[in-house]
């Protein structure tokens, strides 16, 4: 009678067993047929990794909200970067973690010993010349080269890998901002499931929280008509959007578009951010025939009100148009 209770424990165990996997099965596929729905991929790989210490809570979400506008670009750069590379999630957190607790994110101009940049790299350790370390891009690149021929760096924990680059006396620093760099990856690389790595295409992260401000309010008017001179609620035209849309974040623009590309600063239109201002003209060289506005999203995409009959909508977007003028406006600036 012993055995057979054994024996009927194991089957009824067994029966348990098979249903909790088929849920989860299920699950997962309901998880993946929403996300592809979505355009997005939730397909399982060499993804980021979150908060492994108990009662962390929210904790990355309030370190992340206290990165000013200097540190949140240098976030955007690793992660706009890692995509470009066609790196995954993993590699872009193994960044930030150890941008964060080198510099604090900041292309710094000093440091231990002859130590600069965002990574604190050293010229005389061969990482480059003190121009190369202390710009952004070249730091960001380069930390990717040494962090690919780390030895299965994608199966460490993230603080690991980042000390496997940075070889630091402090190897333990690295893990404190394992929760902060992993919901950055989430939210500003907008991967949605950060552990299985699902990719979207959303916006990078805004320069500044009035060009947030100024995304947010833009894409809110999505589906409203193009009206000639029309300037909202209800309607809108091209630089009408973008007016209402600063407006909303405090920056009042002028009404019309050539006037709009004098209210700012100005910036070679291919490094152009989140919320920067992109113009079309009859001669790009000719700031006087402009004759359209449109708000850069970042991942090649913007927002804008094109013309009659087309609603206010994104798009995809090449800085290889035709009548692209070659410099971008970042208002309030």
């Amino acid at each position: 009678m012993r055995r057979l209770g054994l024996w009927l424990g194991l089957v009824v165990f067994l029966a348990i067993g098979a249903l909790v996997v088929t849920a989860v099965a299920a699950k997962v596929v309901i998880d993946n047929q929403q996300a592809q729905a979505r355009g997005v991929s939730l397909t399982s790989c060499d993804a980021s990794v979150g908060p492994t210490q108990p009662g962390q809570g929210d904790r990355g979400t309030v370190d992340a909200s206290k990165l000013d506008d200097e540190q949140r670009g240098t976030v955007a750069v690793i992660i706009s970067i890692g995509k470009q590379r066609s790196l995954a999630p993993r590699a872009w957190q193994v960044a930030i973690q150890a941008g964060m607790a080198e510099s604090g994110l900041r292309s710094l101009t000093y440091g231990d010993r002859d130590s600069q940049g965002i990574f604190q790299m050293r010229p005389s350790m061969g990482w480059g010349s003190v121009a190369e370390i202390t710009n952004p891009t070249y730091a960001v690149n380069k930390f990717y080269d040494v962090l690919l021929a780390v030895p299965d760096w994608e199966n460490r924990r993230p603080g690991e890998a980042a000390q496997a680059v940075e070889r630091s006396g402090f190897p333990e620093a690295y893990h404190k901002w394992e929760p902060m760099a992993a919901t950055l990856v989430q939210n500003v690389g907008q991967v949605v499931d950060v552990v299985a790595c699902g990719t979207g295409m959303g916006a990078l992260l805004p320069p500044s929280q009035a060009a947030a401000k100024a995304i947010s309010f833009a894409l809110g008017e999505q589906g409203k008509p193009y009206v000639w001179g029309a300037t909202g609620p209800d309607s809108y035209d091209c630089s009408g959007l973008m007016l209402r849309a600063y407006e909303s974040a405090g920056i009042i623009l002028p009404r019309v578009s050539r006037d709009q590309y004098h209210a700012g600063a100005y910036l070679p239109v291919r490094e152009a951010q989140p919320g920067d201002l992109l113009f079309l003209a009859t001669d790009p060289s000719d700031p006087s025939s402009i004759h359209h506005v449109m708000m850069y999203l970042g991942n090649g995409k913007v927002v804008e009100a094109q013309q009659t009959g087309v609603p206010v909508h994104t798009r995809a977007f090449s800085f290889d148009e035709r009548e692209l003028v070659p410099q971008a406006v970042r208002p309030g600036v």
